[in-house]
C-alpha cells in the first residue's frame, strides 16, 4: 500500500485563489479605504502595514492617506514621512530602520562616511537615504538617470541598492572594503537573486547575503514598530 500524498502546497494555494478573488472584487466595490477605515477603528489591530505594489486598479495614495498615522508601521503616511524628512521620525519604515540597524550591530562606521543609495523609491530609497543623513554620511543618491552609476558607486563606503535588477552592481563598482547592502528582489531561474553580483564578495569588506540579510531585518522592524505603535496607542 502506497500513501496518498497530504500536499499541502496545492490546498494552500486554492486558499489563496480564493481570497484573491475575494480582495479583487471588494477593492473593485471600492472597498479598500472603508476596508483601512475600520481597521483604524478597530481596537483589537494594534497595526496597519500596505503591501507594495498594489493592484493597478487601487488608488496607493488614496489608501496610504487613509491609515492613521499611528497605525502605520511602514512610515508611509505623509505625516510619518513628513516626521522623517525633518529629522524627527516618529516611525521609521521598515527596511530603512533595518538597514541602519544591521550596520549599527556591526559597528560599521557612518558619521563622515560617503553612502550611495541607488533607488529612489518612497518605499526605501528615499527613508534610508534619510537615515542615513541623520546618521551624519554624506549621501548621493542615483537612479536611472544618474550618469556614470559605476563611478558613483564607487566612491561609496556604504553603498545601498534597491532597483530589483539582477546582478546588476558589478565588482568594478565596488570601493574596495566598501558594506554593501543588497535590497533588491528578482528571480533568476525561479530562484530568488539580489541586485549585487555575487562576486562582489570578494570586493567588499561587507556584503548582505540575498536573501538572507535585509529581509530578516524587514520583518524584525515590523515586529518592533508593530510593538512601538501599540505604545503610542495604548501607553
Amino acid at each position: 500500500m502506497t500513501a496518498r500524498v497530504l500536499d499541502g502546497k496545492v490546498v494552500a494555494e486554492s486558499i489563496y485563489a480564493a481570497l484573491e478573488a475575494k480582495v479583487t472584487a471588494r477593492l473593485a466595490a471600492g472597498g479598500t479605504t472603508a476596508l483601512v477605515a475600520g481597521l483604524n477603528a478597530n481596537e483589537d489591530v494594534s497595526a496597519i502595514l500596505v503591501q507594495m505594489p498594489m493592484p493597478a486598479h487601487v488608488d496607493t495614495e488614496a489608501v496610504i492617506e487613509a491609515i492613521s498615522p499611528v497605525k502605520d508601521v511602514d512610515g508611509l503616511h505623509p505625516f510619518n514621512a513628513g516626521r522623517l524628512a525633518l529629522g524627527e521620525p516618529v516611525v521609521k519604515p521598515c527596511t530603512p530602520a533595518g538597514i541602519l540597524e544591521l550596520l549599527g550591530r556591526y559597528e560599521i562606521p557612518l558619521a563622515g562616511r560617503r553612502a550611495v543609495v541607488v533607488g529612489r523609491s518612497n518605499l526605501v530609497g528615499k527613508p534610508v537615504a534619510l537615515l542615513l543623513l541623520q546618521a551624519h554620511a554624506t549621501v548621493t543618491i542615483c537612479h536611472s538617470r544618474t550618469e556614470g552609476l559605476d563611478a558613483v558607486c564607487r566612491e561609496a563606503d556604504v553603498l545601498v541598492s534597491a532597483i530589483g535588477k539582477t546582478f546588476y552592481i558589478q565588482p568594478s563598482w565596488v570601493k574596495p572594503g566598501a558594506a554593501v547592502i543588497d535590497v533588491g528582489v528578482s528571480r533568476r531561474d525561479g530562484r530568488l537573486a539580489g541586485d549585487v553580483s555575487p562576486e562582489v564578495v570578494e570586493v567588499a569588506g561587507w556584503l548582505t547575503p540575498n536573501p538572507g540579510g535585509v529581509g530578516p531585518m524587514t520583518r524584525a522592524m515590523l515586529v518592533s514598530n508593530t510593538y512601538d505603535a501599540e505604545v503610542r496607542r495604548r501607553p
